[in-house]
């Protein structure tokens, strides 16, 4: 079961595991986050970096260490990461790679409903959905393959390999789900003559 957290936004889990390097004010978490492809991974703005910032402040995760400047940018408040703050981060992260959470997904959620699209339509639909699947797959291992050559270890690399994972799991659903589709046809096709007739 999860637990409540004063700050439950996953980019303050990144925030508080990037300040384990050190004190640091949010322009360089912001320009680290940004360097290492966490977009990817964590929907940020410096915005939201700010008031995420503020929330593990206020909720006694980090403090205020004095303030800083780089290159032309104004003074800027720097952060550390309190004893709290460390504690609550591993125990943050333990919990998220122990503990399977449902999450809503936009395909999912699609597939919920595709009754009411034709069923030949959904197949090019999904078989579109593949080949771009098949691409971002693709882009992924040549990523991981960068990532070798530039000397990085395989365990800073290990997000990519569970993005590949999904793919690959992704792929071989659709490519199911689509030669399933032919045998569904009759009672799809009469569930949505039954949709239709609701709408008119």
């Amino acid at each position: 079961m999860a637990t409540k957290r004063p700050v439950s936004n996953l980019l303050g889990l990144a925030v508080l595991t990037y300040l384990t390097q050190g004190p640091m004010h949010a322009y360089e978490i912001q320009r680290l986050l940004r360097e290492r492809d966490a977009d990817r991974t964590f929907r940020f703005s410096y915005g939201a970096l700010y008031g995420v910032v503020r929330r593990l402040l206020e909720a006694g995760w980090i403090a205020q260490v004095g303030t800083g400047r780089r290159g032309k940018l104004p003074q800027q408040t720097i952060y550390e990461l309190t004893d709290a703050g460390d504690e609550a981060m591993r125990d943050w992260l333990r919990e998220l790679i122990a503990e399977p959470e449902h999450e809503y997904t936009a395909f999912g959620a699609s597939l919920s409903l595709v009754v009411v699209l034709p069923p030949d339509e959904v197949v090019e639909l999904l078989q579109t959905r593949l080949a771009r699947v098949e691409e971002q797959r693709a882009a992924i291992a040549g990523q991981v393959e960068q990532g070798v050559r530039d000397g990085l270890h395989p365990v800073f690399l290990v997000e990519d390999d569970y993005r590949a994972a999904l793919l690959d799991a992704e792929t071989g659903f659709i490519r199911d789900l689509i030669g399933r589709v032919p045998a569904w046809r009759e009672q799809w096709e009469a569930a949505r003559a039954g949709t239709d007739g609701a709408q008119s």
